[in-house]
């Protein structure tokens, strides 16, 4: 039955007209999710409890094999009483369409509170493990197997984690009620064994290889074998090792073991928890802020539905149901009552005791894009921006409700850096009317390839890394690159080389390797030459990498400085050793692609001094950004803030002030592009602000400069406001 949940009861929807009032004796409340094989409904029992009630429509349940299977369902989840799991209250296998009972947890599934939230501190992916361990031992103990592990069937409730739907659950001594081909479970959470469809191998540890792949996503938001198609998921698992690389350190040697393709070199069920038991056993909270304040919201809307009216012909013959407001039971699996909606306001005293609702009820919500290559080339800058805008969209859902009128939520899509997964990522967002603004993308070609599906539905699209030159080649109302374009990069050389250092004679390296961008650093220093001296241009061919005659060149030149116009860190490096071994004394400046670790290797002690035009900062040279960089390294358990994660936070937020400055005005995405495009956002990187006559960003307020010193980059500041050093 696991083809027919609500995926943690994510909303209750109305019922429709041909839906019974009454289920088993049960009144029907409200819609919780549908599948191919029936619906899950939201029900009252004759007691008062809130229940998860599924039906699985009567032409699947005419298969003989299908209801057996359905039947033990219900004598497996019947059979399980431990805290963890959600308990079955009643079932009827033998009914025209079967259906089977469970308490309902008003909590969101791992699935969506992830989607929502983001990855999971350390501590909660610890707890989740440990509870989520127990409540496999439990199984395993009944001679059980889940077989279909995976964030969805996970729900989050205040005081723990529920393991659901036993749907394919079945005992390890039982004969396969399918085919011996067929493979059952979810790709990317299943076992090799599982996905190699080999029946007599599928014991607990294909369990154990669920869970660490579950833990794994609980940890870093991704699937340890990637995505894709299902055929390209399960080759993954079969023959190539899981991506661990952002899963926090200490969770690293566990979840190998879990992940190992050998089944009987995983641990057991009770081994994971005992590696994560400890401190973070303890009772009290387990989540982070955000998700009581939901399970509050959901617990509210729970209790404002209204109850049905009575059916004259289909009255069960039970009492009737308690009224919900003398005592309704929120069916968690720890037996919670409550009385009044006790529980709804006691979760959102909780969540305002961390700075979320305060019982008002719960705000409008808007959806934010992210759309950024998390699994490509780029993806350390693609997650640095989901990563900064996560933490933007917390911390405005934890401001006073005083003056804020809604809520914001993240939307994260992945195009891999590639061109045509980044048109359809675009459309998808285009296609979803919840989304409100888009982030991203990460990359120049990838923007270039998405960004007239955003225009065309006027959806405004916010670039904080991409360095695209897109204003001149589509109209672009839309699209607000916040970034400037990799030709602006010539103007910090200018002004260092004209107020700082002040070289009268400047040495222009063209390295033909660069193409075009080379060409353009040296016509513009050319055309306005620092200090209003003189130029001269030194080319080398790209086919070549002996740096030695230009350097000869430039000190036969004179030359007080050198700029190099290319983007290689290993073209760079031999440049700065070739200087160096010409023994040039002068100031030697290169545009931002070369500021890589490449770079700083290659060139060892010749790379020191080198001055870098670059168009992010470094949040840490930033005494405004301070409170932001602790709470980022404490969130996502780094060292250090990676690149554009601070730019994709102030997009963020300059978002949700033009969200806000819309006031009264209906919400829809024409009104956010003329919204965003008159508004000013100070914030913790740059000030973001639009000229009034060609609508493109102010880049002066974002380009900056770096000096290497000690073999570490030194944030100088932004280039017009830099002192000799």
């Amino acid at each position: 039955m696991g083809e027919v949940h609500s995926e943690g009861h994510a909303g209750v929807h109305a019922l429709k007209p041909g839906d019974p009032p009454f289920v088993g004796g049960h009144r029907l409340l409200g819609r919780l999710g549908t599948g191919g094989m029936g619906v899950v409904y939201l029900a009252r029992s004759t007691g008062g409890a809130l229940v998860a009630l599924k039906v699985i429509r009567a032409e699947y349940a005419a298969d003989h094999n299908f209801r057996t299977r359905f039947r033990r369902e219900a004598d497996a989840a019947g059979g399980l009483t431990g805290r963890w799991v959600v308990p079955v209250t009643a079932a009827e296998p033998a009914a025209r369409e079967p259906w089977l009972a469970t308490a309902f947890v008003p909590g969101p599934s791992l699935a969506e509170a992830v989607a929502l939230h983001g990855p999971l501190p350390d501590r909660t992916v610890r707890v989740l493990g440990v509870r989520l361990a127990e409540a496999l031992t439990e199984v395993h103990a009944a001679g059980l197997v889940h077989r279909d592990v995976k964030p969805g069937n996970v729900l989050l409730a205040l005081d723990g984690p529920r393991l659901i739907d036993f749907g394919i659950a079945r005992s390890t001594g039982a004969t396969a009620l399918t085919a011996s081909d067929v493979v059952i479970g979810s790709p990317g959470y299943l076992s090799p064994e599982q996905a190699q469809a080999r029946a007599g191998d599928i014991g607990p540890p294909s369990d154990i290889f669920s869970l660490g792949c579950v833990l794994a996503y609980a940890a870093t938001g991704r699937r340890p074998f990637g995505t894709g198609t299902p055929a390209a998921v399960i080759f993954r698992t079969v023959h190539e090792e899981p991506d661990l690389d952002a899963v926090p350190w200490a969770l690293v040697p566990l979840l190998t073991g879990c992940l190992a393709k050998d089944p009987r070199a995983r641990p057991t069920a009770r081994e994971v928890r005992d590696a994560l038991a400890g401190e973070d056993e303890r009772e009290g909270d387990w989540l982070p802020s955000t998700l009581p304040r939901l399970i509050a919201e959901r617990s509210a809307a729970v209790l404002a539905l209204p109850d049905p009216g009575p059916s004259t012909l289909l009255q069960p013959p039970e009492r009737p149901a308690l009224s919900r407001r003398r005592l309704l039971t929120l069916g968690s699996a720890a037996g919670v009552v409550v009385a009044g909606g006790g529980l709804a306001a006691w979760a959102a005293s909780r969540a305002a005791a961390g700075g979320g609702a305060t019982g008002q009820g719960p705000l409008s919500q808007y959806v934010i894009g992210l759309h950024g290559d998390l699994s490509g080339a780029d993806k350390s800058i693609g997650r640095a921006q989901e990563r900064g805008a996560r933490l933007a969209v917390e911390d405005f859902n934890s401001r006073s409700r005083e003056g804020r009128t809604f809520d914001l939520a993240l939307k994260v899509l992945d195009d891999a850096g590639e061109t045509k997964r980044a048109e359809e990522v675009a459309g998808r967002f285009v296609a979803d009317h919840d989304v409100y603004a888009v982030i991203g993308p990460t990359g120049t070609a990838t923007a270039e390839a998405a960004v007239a599906r955003y225009e065309k539905a006027l959806l405004p699209l916010v670039s904080v890394s991409s360095a695209t030159d897109v204003y001149s080649k589509v109209s672009t109302r839309a699209f607000f690159q916040l970034r400037p374009d990799e030709y602006a990069l010539s103007t910090p050389f200018i002004h260092y080389l004209t107020h700082t250092a002040k070289s009268r004679r400047t040495a222009l390296i063209d390295d033909r390797a660069a193409g075009r961008i080379s060409w353009q650093i040296v016509k513009d220093l050319s055309m306005f030459p620092p200090s209003n001296g003189t130029t001269t241009t030194h080319v080398v061919p790209a086919d070549s990498e002996d740096f030695d005659p230009v350097a000869a060149a430039v000190l036969a030149a004179g030359a007080e400085a050198v700029v190099y116009g290319g983007v290689s860190p290993h073209r760079a490096a031999r440049l700065a050793r070739a200087l160096e071994q010409a023994r040039f004394k002068g100031t030697r400046m290169a545009p931002e692609p070369v500021l890589e670790t490449a770079f700083l290797t290659e060139a060892g002690p010749a790379a020191e001094g080198w001055v870098i035009s670059a168009t992010y900062v470094d949040p840490a040279a930033l005494p405004a950004a301070a409170r932001f960089v602790a709470a980022y390294k404490k969130r996502f358990g780094v060292g250090a803030v990676e690149r554009f994660a601070l730019e994709a936070y102030d997009a963020l937020l300059f978002i949700a002030q033009g969200l806000g400055e819309l006031g009264n005005v209906e919400v829809e995405r024409g009104a956010m592009v003329r919204r965003l495009r008159a508004s000013t956002y100070k914030g913790l990187a740059k000030t973001i602000a639009f000229d009034a006559a060609t609508d493109e960003f102010h880049w002066v307020n974002g380009l900056f400069l770096y000096r290497l010193q000690n073999g570490t980059p030194r944030f100088l500041g932004r280039y017009d406001q830099v002192k000799r050093t």
